[in-house]
């Protein structure tokens, strides 16, 4: 079954406007079903880089390449075109000729330097995330849904995540495993090989130690000591697993230098389902830490980009989204939302910076709305949330 995913409507509009379309991240997120379906739409052609002769074809002669995949098509899809030696002049080429592409990448290698460069006001570039809760729901028919279905909903998505293979298979075995195979492919073949690591089993003990840190701000230093590796290595260990789509480093929200912490990042996991596997830990209960790291991939798969806020006396919030209006949003997670708590943290971000809105957002809980000074707080369960941030 093919689930519509949320990005399909900027798709259609920036096709239309742009030569070539990207789209990457993780694989087995669903690139390729999303593109093979707006091919087939169109009489489109298919076209995988894996194959080591179509890959070989393009590297050697790229005007033969044109000739034998490219032309007599209105579209072409390339996937995983990040194998290709100098892809960016190639495809610089291929655009320039009046040929219209979609190209996927599971890497954001994609998006370096000596491939962009050359493509600049020619390609657009979507992120393809692992099924969001809207998509999830989809993706199990599910419509109308009592609080005790919609909590049992959300415990699935954030304990096997959103991979689309894993929410439509029912086996709760046969998940894990999936899940395994993905983060074992991630590791060999997206990070490992694409940038050239050589010692799988250290690169294997950093995911497993990163997999029990998620909310936590990073320390490089300490990461370094754990593992016995320099800070380059580390440094180079935590880039490859970033540009492949495994974790992510949120940066501080700050205005005030001399107050606020400016520097360390805090770091979650993209899909959590991918991380309970590397943690071996698929729990019956939500955590908290698992909790906030599943409202952050809401939110980013939603096209928001937060950050957190900490000041040096060590309030606390734990996301701040920032609007195109310039208006500042802080979000504090909670597991339960039953009392209508707001925490000295929280006030004091609302005293600070003078919000309009707060959201304290629950898995379990009530809805309700209060005033702090003159910034409504509402009280939401996390499915309400993204539209209630900016309706």
């Amino acid at each position: 079954m093919f689930v519509p995913r949320s990005l399909a409507g900027r798709f259609s509009k920036l096709e239309k406007v742009y030569p070539i379309i990207a789209v990457v991240g993780a694989r087995q997120s669903g690139k390729t079903t999303f593109l093979k379906e707006q091919a087939k739409q169109v009489n489109g052609f298919y076209v995988l880089f894996d194959d080591p002769d179509v890959r070989g074809l393009f590297e050697e002669d790229v005007k033969k390449f044109e000739q034998q995949y490219i032309e007599g098509h209105p579209i072409t899809v390339l996937d995983e075109v990040q194998y290709a030696k100098e892809a960016g002049p190639k495809l610089k080429y291929l655009a320039d000729t009046n040929h219209k592409l979609w190209i996927t990448s599971s890497s954001e290698i994609i998006l370096g330097k000596k491939i962009l460069s050359y493509l600049v006001g020619r390609v657009s570039i979507l992120k393809m995330y692992p099924f969001s809760l809207r998509e999830f729901l989809l993706a199990k028919n599910q419509k109308e849904m009592t609080d005790i279905t919609m909590q049992r909903m959300i415990w699935e998505h954030a304990t096997y995540g959103g991979y689309p293979k894993v929410v439509t298979i029912p086996d709760i075995e046969t998940k894990k495993t999936i899940l395994k195979d993905i983060h074992d492919t991630l590791i060999l073949k997206d990070i490992a090989q694409t940038f050239s690591i050589e010692d799988i089993r250290k690169l294997e003990e950093f995911s497993s130690i990163l997999a029990q840190s998620i909310g936590n701000i990073l320390s490089y230093d300490v990461l370094s000591n754990q593992l016995q590796l320099t800070f380059q290595t580390v440094k180079k260990y935590f880039d490859a697993m970033e540009k492949s789509y495994l974790v992510a480093r949120i940066p501080p929200f700050f205005t005030n230098k001399t107050k606020e912490i400016t520097k360390q990042p805090k770091l979650y996991f993209v899909d959590t389902g991918l991380r309970n596997a590397i943690a071996k830990q698929f729990d019956t209960r939500l955590d908290g830490k698992l909790f906030e790291n599943y409202v952050w991939t809401e939110l980013v798969k939603n096209g928001f980009t937060p950050k957190y806020w900490r000041t040096k006396t060590k309030a606390e919030v734990d996301f701040v989204v920032e609007l195109d209006n310039k208006q500042v949003i802080p979000i504090e997670v909670k597991l339960n939302g039953e009392s209508e708590t707001v925490s000295r943290s929280l006030r004091s971000f609302i005293q600070t910076y003078q919000p309009q809105k707060a959201f304290i957002v629950y898995y379990k809980g009530k809805k309700s709305r209060i005033k702090v000074d003159n910034c409504q707080v509402t009280f939401i369960p996390i499915h309400e949330l993204v539209e209630q941030i900016n309706p």
